[in-house]
């Protein structure tokens, strides 16, 4: 699937964005975006050591980060070192994506014109947004809103009261009723006695096939995308943080939550009421139990519960004795 610009950006020299820097080139950025993603033209930045192999392949020029993590870059990256480099990285994006910070009201909204969509199946008062795109026998449920620039694959079902905002949503998708897909993360910088809102520039991508339950809420991502893979299907009341990533072919079971970029990988089950802790990575055909924490990585083919989860043995020897 391929990334659509949800947000407008603003152009900037590198030199406006950091006046205070003595940098001996004045290259036009144009987006911020991940390590692995960046190019030429895009700033990125590195602010922990655990992404220290992507740092290592990145093609960006230039790239924001600590004193210490800076002599990991390679040599054609000008480091921009600062002392907090989220709070750094969120005053740039305000800066290159004005609109990001908040989930203003789409103004583009009008009930759905059943002539251009002419294969589409609407329910009574559905709002669709500018340049929506959507495929063939799908159908929409009452009372629900498809903001601008949303894209929707053919044979897909998306119930009554569902907002999708800034997401890309693949073919032979469901999505039962009250789900909210693609609003603004939890991102929050804390500075002294002041929160910073950090800017989600991101999108959701949920790949074909994909079934989602009632009332799920998916966060757009925050510089990267927030992605649900092929076949995998959620409960009621799941929630997906911002920039998380989960493969194809898993069942994840209702109140599950997951926190910010956390990898899970393929054919991955998880019992109700889990909780998946951020920056985590979670193998293939992982099996966790419900009511578990999973505060740390679990490698492949592994089955845990408990909290913190550990290994089945080890919880079952534990409540036994």
């Amino acid at each position: 699937m391929k990334d659509i610009l949800f947000f407008k950006n603003k152009n900037y020299l590198i030199k406006n964005l950091f006046p205070k820097h003595k940098l001996k080139k004045n290259t036009l950025i144009k987006r911020v975006k991940p390590l692995l993603t960046a190019s030429a033209n895009d700033l990125t930045f590195f602010d922990s050591k655990k992404y220290e192999s992507e740092a290592c392949l990145t093609k960006a020029l230039y790239c924001l980060t600590n004193e210490k993590l800076s002599k990991i870059l390679p040599t054609k990256v000008t480091p921009i070192i600062v002392k907090n480099v989220l709070f750094e990285l969120a005053l740039v994006l305000k800066k290159i994506y004005p609109t990001a910070d908040i989930d203003y009201p789409d103004k583009s909204l009008k009930l759905s014109n059943k002539r251009k969509y002419k294969s589409v199946e609407f329910g009574n008062n559905v709002l669709i947004g500018n340049n929506v795109k959507i495929g063939k026998n799908t159908k929409i449920g009452a009372n629900t809103i498809i903001e601008h620039e949303v894209c929707i694959g053919s044979n897909c079902i998306i119930g009554s009261n569902v907002v999708i905002k800034n997401s890309i949503v693949g073919e032979n998708v469901v999505m039962q009723d009250n789900n909210k897909i693609g609003q603004k993360g939890f991102g929050f910088i804390p500075i002294k006695n002041k929160n910073i809102k950090f800017p989600h520039i991101g999108n959701v991508i949920i790949e074909d096939d994909v079934e989602i339950a009632s009332g799920c809420t998916i966060d757009r991502g925050s510089v990267d995308n927030t992605i649900i893979g092929k076949n995998t299907y959620l409960d009621n009341q799941v929630h997906i943080a911002h920039n998380v990533k989960i493969g194809s072919n898993c069942m994840i079971a209702g109140q599950v939550g997951f926190a910010g970029s956390s990898k899970v990988g393929n054919n991955v089950s998880i019992g109700g009421q889990a909780g998946i802790s951020g920056h985590l990575k979670i193998g293939n055909n992982v099996k966790i139990g419900g009511g578990s924490g999973v505060v740390k990585d679990i490698g492949d083919n592994q089955i845990v519960m408990g909290y913190p989860a550990v290994p089945l043995k080890e919880f079952l020897k534990k409540r036994k004795t």
